[in-house]
């Protein structure tokens, strides 16, 4: 059964940082696009970051210049993780691991990220 596993939300004040990894079991992975998604309360769920097979990045507008992405793929798995720095409220949200190639897609189960003083 594939998983997505995700880890390192948690509570941050404003300007401070978090890394979130997402584990994919399974060297199928090493070929797949890896992203993270967020939604907020109210809002629509939406791209946060992404990263392709050969390493080509894409980032939401509002997170240029503060999050990263990078992948980390080894012969039996591969993890993805999101580097976030200088957090404001606004990035508080429930963040999500994905995974596609082609009809392929993977969801993984959300980690919460709380921005809060």
């Amino acid at each position: 059964q594939v998983q997505l596993v995700e880890s390192g939300g948690g509570l941050v004040p404003p300007g401070g940082s978090l890394r979130l990894s997402c584990a994919a079991s399974g060297s199928i992975f090493r070929m797949y696009t890896m992203a993270w998604y967020r939604q907020a309360p109210g809002k629509q769920r939406e791209l946060v970051a992404s990263i392709t097979g050969g390493g080509s990045t894409d980032y939401g507008d509002s997170v240029k210049g503060r999050f990263t992405i990078s992948r980390d793929n080894t012969w039996t798995s591969v993890t993805a993780y999101l580097q976030m720095n200088g957090l404001k409220f606004e990035d508080t949200a429930v963040y999500y691991c994905y995974a596609s190639r082609a009809t392929n897609v993977y969801w993984g189960q959300g980690t919460q990220v709380t921005v809060s003083s």
